[in-house]
């Protein structure tokens, strides 16, 4: 066992756990970090978000050659996929992301172990881990815990995975060909974002959610404006549908389903299960120090993220929330500096969400659904792309944004975009909602000229019906 007794032991070193130690250690902590894999950056830089978004990116541009620059008066012939150049590409970026982090840890003199880390019962005011590697075990010692090692894809029991017929995301981001027939087991937004990349560059996709509409927690109309794009798209979306079983034919995977019409049967080659995910506990030896999880298998924490076990902090996907990147981030941040004695708070009620489809999803704040369940009164303002000048030279104008503010202040309680660059034009939504905006304070900026951004100033002062161009 090491003599030294560090600040701060992270376990995890996803956008919660390196983020944490990062700031953790720009306050003067003596901080180590406990990785299993063999490089940083948890399952987002390795295999979810920036994988995901490489892919999206490049099937994007091949679709449009295919089907949109002959409107732009460009005429392309030939074009070939390769998809091994196209995966090379994606882990190239994963590579210099995963080693980004490194020099960061390396700069911030951030200690960084490869192993399982497993709690041990602690003496005292110290706690203490076994870490176990390549070269063996070691116990380490530190005043704190920080638990960040997030979640993992939910398997079902009908639908194991085995890497080739029966796939995750993670197995998703690396196929070696492009599937002829692709059925995607879940319409949320993993589910939608894998399923319109191998749909572009060539698979016959069907998408089978249990629920009434894709993305469930989305506002209705945007996630119907979602799903009309992509039926153009050529997926197939069947709602209110689950899958029962499958069996392996001459002909491939016979997949039953059963529908609001009955039992129907479709014939693929891959099933991609995307029905969510659960926090990462397993291994990590909670019953040695006497924590639980709670019934949705998270931790409960109290608001400097400390667990029932003193000393033992959690963030991110193991604990209630949504499980997003940015969330666990900002969580990292937060306990960190409220580990230093600082005021500091994660505003919950401001947390982005976005689906990076074409067109994309993004949302901020409450939708009507959940205003109407509280009794919140509201007015809604609503711009449409198809009259955006930005929009229209770009030949992406579908969606649209909306607005959701209180009748008499103007107080915004959420705003939600379906269209192009949505990923993006959120965050000037999320800035105006974190300081308590008012569609007041959208209409007086000046929106530079034609930009997509100029659709937020208009829907705002739609719900007084002001809006100029609509």
């Amino acid at each position: 066992m090491s003599d030294k007794i560090y600040d701060l032991i992270v376990i995890g070193a996803g956008p919660g756990g390196y983020v944490a130690a990062i700031r953790a250690a720009q306050l003067g902590f003596s901080v180590v970090v406990v990785e299993k894999r063999e490089t940083l950056g948890g399952v987002c830089l390795n295999e979810g978000c920036i994988p995901s978004k490489a892919l999206l990116e490049s099937s994007e541009h091949f679709s449009r050659i295919n089907h949109e620059f002959a409107e732009h008066g460009i005429e392309v012939s030939g074009a070939r996929l390769d998809l091994q150049k196209m995966m090379a590409r994606k882990d190239a970026i994963v590579t210099k992301l995963t080693g980004g982090v490194a020099g960061l840890f390396k700069k911030n003199k951030i200690v960084s172990i490869t192993g399982q880390a497993k709690l041990l019962a602690g003496s005292g005011p110290t706690q203490k881990i076994e870490v176990t590697g390549a070269e063996g075990s070691q116990q380490l010692v530190a005043k704190t815990i920080l638990l960040a090692t997030g979640s993992d894809a939910i398997e079902l029991p009908h639908l194991l995975f085995n890497g080739q017929t029966v796939i995750n995301a993670r197995d998703a981001l690396s196929l070696t060909e492009v599937p002829k027939r692709l059925l995607v087991v879940g319409g949320g937004v993993i589910g939608l974002e894998l399923g319109s990349v191998w749909s572009r560059l060539g698979a016959e996709v069907t998408i089978v959610e249990m629920l009434p509409q894709i993305i469930p927690q989305a506002d209705p109309q945007v996630a119907q404006t979602l799903q009309r794009s992509l039926k153009k798209q050529g997926l197939t979306i069947l709602l209110k549908t689950r899958l029962d079983k499958i069996e392996t034919t001459a002909d491939g995977i016979l997949a039953t389903l059963t529908t609001a019409k009955g039992e129907q049967q479709v014939t693929c080659d891959k099933v991609l299960v995307a029905t969510g995910r659960r926090a990462q506990t397993a291994g990590l030896g909670l019953e040695a120090i006497g924590l639980q999880t709670n019934k949705q298998g998270q931790l409960d924490v109290d608001e400097n993220y400390q667990t029932t076990v003193p000393g033992i902090y959690a963030i991110g996907d193991l604990i209630p929330g949504p499980m997003l990147a940015h969330k666990a981030s900002e969580e990292g941040v937060v306990f960190a500096e409220r580990l230093a004695g600082q005021k500091s708070a994660v505003n919950y009620q401001v947390i982005p969400g976005v689906t990076y489809t074409w067109p994309e999803v993004a949302t901020v704040g409450k939708n009507e659904a959940e205003l109407k369940a509280e009794e919140i009164p509201y007015k809604a303002g609503k711009f449409f792309f198809a009259a955006s000048g930005r929009a229209l030279c770009t030949g992406m104008s579908e969606g649209f944004v909306k607005v959701l503010a209180d009748p008499e202040s103007g107080r915004i309680h959420g705003i939600h975009i379906v269209g192009p660059q949505a990923s993006e034009l959120i965050a000037e939504a999320t800035t105006v909602l974190s300081f308590a905006g008012s569609i007041h304070d959208l209409a007086v900026t000046c929106h530079a000229h034609p930009t997509l951004a100029e659709a937020l100033k208009e829907a705002a002062l739609a719900v007084n019906k002001e809006a100029i161009h609509a």
